[in-house]
């Protein structure tokens, strides 16, 4: 499963996240302030050999 890199615009909060939470974010905001979110503010993370 894909792992994501999340940052809010608004609030600055860095939170690492998973498709599912990644999508719920893009739907529902920030979980910590509560801002609208766009896919730009996730950064896919590269998995580590």
């Amino acid at each position: 499963m894909s792992r994501y890199e999340f940052t809010c615009p608004d609030c600055g909060q860095e939170i690492e996240v998973n498709e599912s939470m990644r999508e719920a974010t893009l739907s529902h905001g920030c979980p910590v302030c509560g801002a609208n979110v766009s896919p730009a503010d996730f950064v896919a993370e590269q998995p580590t050999n």
